[in-house]
């Protein structure tokens, strides 16, 4: 086996030789046959590849397999890993995004079936200029979580629930947040930031 070319690191080499990889199977898959980009033909039941989606108010393509869930195309494919992977079953809630504005647990949701409809992770919940929303400025204030694993889950859905209801009770929002789970057991402080999030919202 040759040498790496001097100057360069064996880290270096290794990337290059990846990316090289990556550029001629990324070639191979769009340029077939006549070497001109080809619409393909899907055959029955199947489900594009590549494919666009409208994630926190960008249009972002992305390569996603038939199986993939929407939890896994946001963090190892687009690198949005405040969503996070917790019981990867659907009960903890710490994966919850926003799709069209109403809560759902991102690792039972197959990526393919989010195309044409607007989906919000936590990332997308702030203003372009950085501003906090009332939720996360709350728990900010509020110091809500310990181990804070669970609180992007928690602070999408309290968002869900304040875009519709400004003005919750205790209880309410007790109900509203009953799909996430705590595994530090913080939901007295966790209810105290939303209730606090409630006031900056009617404030606003």
């Amino acid at each position: 086996m040759e040498d790496t070319p001097r100057g360069v690191s064996r880290r270096t080499f290794i990337k290059r030789v990846i990316a090289g990889g990556a550029v001629a199977y990324s070639g191979s898959y769009l340029f077939r046959g006549t070497g001109t980009l080809l619409a393909q033909v899907s055959a029955p039941d199947s489900v594009e590849r590549l494919i666009t989606l409208r994630v926190n108010g960008q249009r972002r393509p992305v390569d996603v397999a038939r199986q993939e869930t929407l939890a896994m195309t946001l963090r190892y494919k687009l690198g949005l890993t405040g969503t996070k992977l917790g019981c990867d079953r659907a009960e903890c809630g710490s994966c919850t995004v926003l799709i069209d504005g109403v809560p759902h647990y991102s690792c039972s949701v197959l990526t393919h079936t989010v195309r044409g409809r607007e989906v919000t992770s936590i990332e997308g919940l702030a203003d372009p200029s950085g501003k906090l929303n009332p939720v996360q400025q709350a728990v900010v204030d509020g110091a809500g979580f310990q181990c804070a694993f669970c609180a992007p889950g928690f602070i999408v859905t309290a968002t869900a629930l304040l875009n519709i209801n400004p003005n919750p009770t205790r209880r309410e929002a007790a109900e509203a947040l009953s799909g996430n789970l705590c595994r530090c057991g913080d939901y007295n402080k966790i209810l105290d930031c939303v209730m606090r999030a409630s006031e900056y919202v009617r404030r606003s």
